[in-house]
């Protein structure tokens, strides 16, 4: 279940909104008039959904050519990566 402060609790309550985001590792969903506005998480969560999401993209990515034809023996792939590497 999502944790939902208000703008006031962040405003009155960063020190333990703050503790809560490192503490648990997810977000805290602010909001203003009623209405959700922002999503707030430690540094740390933030980057862990970004790297997360990258991942996903070159996943896709390798999924993509795979679909398409765009592969090749593993042998052969290593061979080429060996000697990309030894220049």
């Amino acid at each position: 279940m999502p944790t939902i402060k208000s703008s006031t609790d962040l405003r009155n309550n960063y020190n333990e909104i703050s503790t809560f985001c490192h503490t648990y590792h997810e977000p805290v969903f602010i909001t203003k008039n009623g209405q959700g506005d922002l999503a707030v998480m430690s540094v740390e969560t933030y980057e862990r959904l970004t790297g997360r999401l990258e991942l996903y993209g070159l996943l896709q990515e390798g999924l993509d050519d795979v679909a398409a034809g765009r592969t090749q023996p593993f042998p052969e792939a290593m061979d080429e990566l060996t000697r990309k590497y030894q220049a």
